[in-house]
């Protein structure tokens, strides 16, 4: 119950009530009902910014969140391991790949190298979970670089694997007549007795005995540069330009099986052993050039003879007797 309030009249000497205007109280009212509904309205808010009072959207929304976050952080486990095997790849691409055809290897800083510049990731900022985010991101990128600096490092080694193919192809690698059609090997490379002069004179290559007839192989690819008879002693002969700076000649034919300009294979058969020219008796003349210079051909024979094989006719070769032309 409200307290009646008196005020004091001097003129009557008495006490009488002080009655309230209307529109007074109704403007406390008005007042009290204001300051209620903003208190009640803070309330509210606070209510729904505390965990104990959720709303089935907000409980689904955290899920979504919280699944997000594991799912980054097994993404990040599954990056570990490509991490691991680009490791890997890239560890053989440089020690073993760029070892074998003597290339520079790639720098890690330049393998792993960062974004530098403008902030790429600045649109990720300002969440709850912006950092894992922003991680994950920054190591995607810097995997997918890494794939594609490996990519065109492979690309590069297979360009050098069909470079070096050829080289290998093109490397006069097998002896020009077959070890079952020789007679011996009459002289190697090296000073030898000129048969018609008797004067000690280098002989710039090997003599392979054999029967007039005796096929005689090409011992790497390569075009046919010549197949004349107009080089002085040499009579009917052929000349394979292998590339690379190789280059072979086989000597006193007794009849061609191949023509200038043809590309021939190894282990074709380009002609005939015979004792064209200046020669004491049928034989194959036989001489590999590399950059111009005549170089010993018993270093070539890997390719169809063993070990074994290869300390006889060293043997034999290096022995100075007379060469046969």
């Amino acid at each position: 119950m409200s307290k009646v309030k008196y005020y004091y009249d001097s003129e009557t000497l008495a006490y009488h009530k002080i009655k309230a205007k209307k529109g007074k109280k109704i403007g406390f009212m008005l007042l009290f009902l204001v300051a209620s509904a903003l208190f009640g309205f803070l309330c509210f808010i606070v209510l729904l910014n505390t965990p104990f009072f959720e709303t089935p959207k907000d409980k689904l929304q955290a899920r979504e969140i919280e699944n997000l976050r594991i799912r980054y952080e097994s993404l990040n486990r599954k990056m570990d391991q490509v991490d691991e095997v680009l490791a890997s790849i890239a560890e053989r691409d440089n020690n073993l790949y760029r070892t074998y055809f003597n290339t520079s290897p790639i720098p890690e800083e330049q393998r792993k190298a960062g974004f530098g510049g403008i902030n790429r990731y600045k649109e990720l900022e300002g969440y709850n979970n912006s950092d894992i985010i922003i991680t994950t991101t920054k190591r995607l990128d810097v995997i997918s670089k890494e794939l594609v600096v490996q990519s065109k490092s492979l690309g590069e080694i297979a360009k050098l694997a069909k470079d070096k193919e050829k080289l290998l192809a093109a490397i006069p690698a097998i002896q020009p007549v077959k070890n079952e059609d020789l007679r011996h090997v009459a002289s190697g490379f090296g000073y030898r007795s000129d048969p018609f002069t008797k004067i000690r004179k280098f002989h710039a290559g090997m003599d392979f005995s054999a029967k007039t007839g005796t096929p005689i192989y090409a011992t790497g690819d390569g075009v046919v540069r010549r197949a004349d008879n107009r080089a002085s002693g040499y009579g009917n002969h052929i000349v394979i330009k292998h590339g690379y700076g190789y280059e072979t000649l086989y000597a006193h034919l007794s009849k061609y099986k191949a023509r200038v300009g043809q590309k021939v294979k190894r282990g074709d058969i380009i002609g005939y052993v015979g004792s064209t020219g200046r020669s004491e008796a049928p034989h194959l003349h036989y001489e590999v050039h590399k950059g111009g210079k005549a170089i010993n051909p018993i270093n070539f024979y890997y390719g169809t003879i063993s070990a074994k094989e290869y300390v006889l006719i060293s043997k034999l070769a290096n022995q100075e007797n007379q060469s046969l032309d």
